[in-house]
């Protein structure tokens, strides 16, 4: 007897010391307690133990919304869609009188039964738009499935936001900009008639608050990571290899392209962008062009930019400083940089491929791209031996293969015909153009490859 005692208080002191994870439901699944209704007039009901979202006309966007905010979490629920709508539910969003009269924004997990399907992507409501559209993980489109409930799980801790749609990776962000918000379940607004009334129902919605890192997926399980923190390397891209070019202060690791040193004056550092200024219009007139400080052969580069109106610059690869030392740019493959409606240059060359995106003189980019002039944009350039990809925003706009006879008799048409061997050099610089136009450059990284 003693010794079966003895055994009960020993497992009972060691069951204590394991903590099962502790899921705190946030519909009892019998009304909207906890809950308050905000922005559109899009009924919530209550059917069959989940909550009912109506889609209504003329009405904005409508937010069931928690009471409560929450900032570290893990949070699962089931949902439904009519596949006519679309939807999605807000985490860590806000609802400000100093913003748009009490609009709500913030993170959303995106719930889209659409040809499009990202479903379980990350987008900024009312803020910055998408943060992770599908298109950065393709595998994930497949994970909804429509007309029938599908599970999602979130994961919100510290910096790291990441989805889940039925076990599948969705999405996995790296960002700071809001630290603590409510959940909110959104109606979106819709402008047909014939999609008033359609619904989106939830059920099962439960949050886990407590040791959430010890709950939290193993990274390898996890959606490919996007850093949204400028000119950061997260610690995900640590592990995985990536280097900020840039460090956002100082000139560290760049120079002019003809000089040994850093221009002088036409470039400017403010506020962690790196600004060419405005000059005259003309090639590396005025600050000129600056490259790094060492050379790259296999790479995964991106960069962050923004134009201003009319604006011509570029991104170069495989760049030779000593090719031209007279006037105008170093020599190198370009992923233009471009006002696509305002600057002379998109209507020259052939097919448009002096257009944003595009490599140079050589390959356009797609007349449709997901390019913003108004805000920033996301270069990466991926460079495996000959093969080479230039990706817009998270899409793919162009790839060609170069040292070959195809790669030759494009450059032969091209500007470039006159610089022997024009795009066949194993390694070379990384370029940022001064074209006498004001961009601003960011999160400048990359990583190497084998």
């Amino acid at each position: 007897m003693k010794k079966y005692i003895l055994f009960a208080c020993l497992f009972a002191f060691v069951a204590s010391g394991i903590s099962a994870q502790n899921w705190e439901p946030l519909f009892n699944g019998k009304n909207l307690k906890g809950w308050k209704r905000l922005n559109g007039k899009a009924e919530y009901k209550i059917e069959d133990g989940a909550i009912v979202g109506v889609s209504k006309m003329n009405t904005p966007n409508t937010f069931l919304v928690t009471k409560k905010t929450y900032k570290d979490f893990i949070l699962e629920f089931e949902f439904k869609i009519d596949n006519s709508l679309n939807s999605g539910v807000q985490i860590r969003s806000e609802s400000k009188k100093d913003y748009q009269n009490g609009r709500v924004h913030g993170y959303q997990f995106e719930i889209d039964p659409s040809a499009r399907a990202w479903s379980g992507g990350i987008y900024d409501e009312a803020r910055r738009n998408w943060l992770y559209p599908l298109t950065l993980n393709t595998p994930a489109k497949t994970a909804f499935k429509k007309d029938q409930w599908n599970k999602a799980r979130i994961e919100a801790i510290g910096n790291s936001i990441r989805t889940w749609v039925n076990d599948i990776p969705c999405a996995n962000i790296w960002d700071d900009m809001t630290p603590e918000g409510f959940i909110a379940l959104q109606v979106h607004a819709i402008g047909n008639e014939k999609d008033e009334g359609k619904t989106i129902s939830w059920r099962n919605i439960r949050i886990c608050t407590e040791d959430v890192e010890k709950y939290s997926t193993p990274a390898e399980k996890a959606a490919p990571e996007i850093n949204l923190i400028a000119n950061t390397i997260s610690p995900q891209e640590a592990k995985e290899g990536w280097k900020l070019l840039w460090d956002g202060k100082t000139t560290d690791g760049w120079r002019g392209a003809k000089l040994s040193g850093f221009p002088e004056k036409g470039w400017k550092i403010e506020n962690g962008i790196l600004k060419v200024l405005k000059g005259n219009g003309a090639e590396s007139a005025n600050g000129g062009d600056i490259v790094t400080t060492r050379t790259y052969k296999n790479f995964i580069l991106k960069v962050d930019f923004k134009i201003t109106e009319g604006a011509n610059s570029g991104i170069k690869y495989f760049v030779d400083p000593e090719l031209n030392k007279g006037d105008g740019s170093a020599i190198g493959c370009e992923y233009q940089i471009l006002d696509d409606d305002k600057h002379p240059d998109a209507k020259l060359g052939v097919k448009g491929n002096r257009k944003a995106g595009s490599l140079y003189d050589l390959i356009p980019a797609p007349e449709k791209k997901p390019y913003n002039k108004k805000d920033f944009n996301s270069a990466i350039i991926i460079v495996k031996g000959n093969h080479v990809e230039h990706w817009m925003n998270g899409e793919k706009i162009i790839e060609y293969d170069r040292n070959n006879q195809m790669w030759n008799a494009l450059v032969a048409y091209s500007k470039y015909r006159n610089w022997p061997n024009f795009g066949n050099a194993s390694e070379g610089y990384i370029l940022l153009q001064d074209h006498g136009d004001e961009v601003w450059f960011k999160n400048i990284k990359i990583k190497e490859l084998p």
